[in-house]
Formats: structure tokens, C-alpha cells, sequence
């Protein structure tokens, strides 16, 4: 009776993929090591050697004592600016997408296609060319420098993404389904809340992780239009790097950033499957 036979092709796959989530893993590994050593550890060992104990003290620094300039409450502000920012600024974008691409694809109308079109043109623009007009924008509204300018800034940036989104998902519902509720009399918010947005699961749990993670991880509006209440957590981050002492604390520095990516990571292990089942539900009609 012969045994298994040996795979070459799925072995050596299998140690590709190992050998890329090493490489790919590494940086993260070295990010952990070091925010739980001491400075004596990081002077007598190397990036990759354990620390000796959980010592989870640079973590509470860089949580609520590390300077950010003149500024020495560590991160704690900035973290809860973000969140301020970035909630209202996702469900608003998210809701306001959804309408959007509800009527580019549903409720068609003359010109709706360019209209469209010319949209898109921010889904590829450059932010660096909105930032005077929108800061003329901002100051003109009276919410420059403040979370609720963030917001709007946020919400009109990600809106022909989220609206790309939901118009791409909707092009999939049969016809004959809107036609049939029109015939029971349904209106256009009818069939939206009662028929659209319940099928709707996927492609919103894909605009809010995509959204989320955007506007978390913003560092250019976030320099440009915040104010010193207002800045958000990359740019607290920024600070905390750059701000200069007798002697460097890299563990502060690691666990800083750490905290600060630990909420977009947290996102992607709760709803992760939900956004590769997202991107591919509505992709082929029937």
C-alpha cells in the first residue's frame, strides 16, 4: 500500500506564504518587543531578542504622561479626539453614499451617468489640491480648527468612494423588484429603508471598516484643519515622535504607536471576513 505522496507544489506554497508572513509580521514583532522592555533592555539587547517581563509601563506612559511638545498628557487627548471625529464622520459618509449610489443606480435620471462620472474624479484627486479652498470653506462656516470641520472635511473626501461602493452593489438588484413596489405604491424612501438598505449588510459593513480606517489613519487633514483641541491621534503620534529629550525613548515611542493603531486592527479581526464578503457580494448578477 503506498503512503502519501509528497506535494513539492504545495509545500513549496506553503513556505512562500510562511516566509511572506514572517517578513510581512517582523516590523509588528519588533513594535511589540520593544514597547515592553525597559531602556536598559533596548541598550543591552537587539531589535529582535524578548523582553524579559510584560512590562507594560512605556504603554501607560505613552498613554497619559508623554510629552507631545509642550503638551505632557501623552496620548490620551488625541485618541479621544479621533474617536469624536471619526464615528460621526464614517456613519455620515456611510449613510449619505448609500443614498447616493440608491439613485445613480436605481433612480437613473438625465445626466445621471456624468454626473457619476465627474464624481469619481475625487475618488482619484489628490487631497493636497483641496486643502486651501477647503480651509477657505471651513473659515467661511465658522468650524475651522475644530472637530465638527473634521467631520465635514472627512465626509465630502470619502464621499465618491462610499457612493462608488453602494452604486456598484446596487446595480445588482433586479428591476422587476423596485418595479413591483411601485406597483404596491411604495415611494422612494420606502423602497430604500423597507427593500434597500436590509439587503444592504455587506456592502455597509465594507464603507464603514474602509471609511473607518481611512479617516483613523488621516494624517494630512488632520495637520491641516485641526486645532490644538482638536488634533487627532496621528498627529498626537507625530508629536510624540518628534518631540526631543536627553535620551530617546523608543519603547514610549512603539507603544504610542501601538495604541494608536489599535483600534483600526481591532476592526479588521471583528469584521475582517465581513469586508472580503462585502467586496464580492452584488459582483455578478443572478
Amino acid at each position: 500500500m503506498n503512503g502519501p505522496r509528497f506535494n513539492f507544489g504545495r509545500f513549496a506554497l506553503m513556505a512562500t506564504l510562511l516566509i511572506g508572513a514572517a517578513f510581512f509580521l517582523a516590523p509588528l514583532y519588533v513594535m511589540v518587543a520593544t514597547s515592553l522592555k525597559d531602556a536598559d533592555e533596548i541598550r543591552n539587547g537587539n531589535l529582535l531578542s524578548l523582553p524579559g517581563s510584560l512590562n507594560f509601563s512605556a504603554w501607560r506612559e505613552a498613554w497619559s504622561t508623554a510629552c507631545t511638545g509642550a503638551d505632557c498628557r501623552g496620548l490620551q487627548p488625541f485618541f479621544w479626539n479621533s474617536v469624536w471625529m471619526a464615528v460621526p464622520a464614517v456613519l455620515i459618509s456611510t449613510a449619505w453614499g448609500a443614498v447616493n449610489g440608491y439613485v445613480l443606480s436605481l433612480w437613473k435620471f438625465r445626466g445621471s451617468e456624468t454626473f457619476f462620472g465627474l464624481l469619481l474624479f475625487g475618488v482619484f484627486m489628490p487631497f493636497q489640491v483641496v486643502l486651501l479652498p477647503m480651509s477657505q470653506v471651513l473659515g467661511w462656516l465658522g468650524i475651522s480648527s475644530s472637530i465638527g470641520g473634521l467631520v465635514l472635511v472627512h465626509c465630502l473626501a470619502g464621499l465618491p468612494s462610499t457612493t462608488l461602493f453602494f452604486r456598484n452593489y446596487y446595480a445588482a438588484v433586479p428591476g422587476e423588484l423596485l418595479n413591483a413596489a411601485r406597483l404596491d405604491g411604495a415611494g422612494f424612501w420606502q423602497i430604500f429603508l423597507r427593500i434597500i438598505v436590509p439587503m444592504s449588510t455587506p456592502i455597509v459593513m465594507v464603507t464603514l471598516i474602509w471609511q473607518f480606517t481611512q479617516i483613523w489613519n488621516d494624517f494630512l487633514f488632520g495637520v491641516a484643519f485641526s486645532g490644538a483641541d482638536s488634533k487627532p491621534v496621528t498627529v498626537g503620534l507625530n508629536n510624540l515622535a518628534n518631540t526631543t529629550s536627553s535620551v530617546k525613548a523608543y519603547n514610549v515611542d512603539m507603544a504610542g504607536a501601538l495604541i494608536a493603531a489599535l483600534p483600526t486592527v481591532a476592526v479588521y479581526v471583528l469584521a475582517g471576513r465581513y469586508f472580503v464578503r462585502g467586496l464580492t457580494a452584488g459582483a455578478v448578477k443572478g
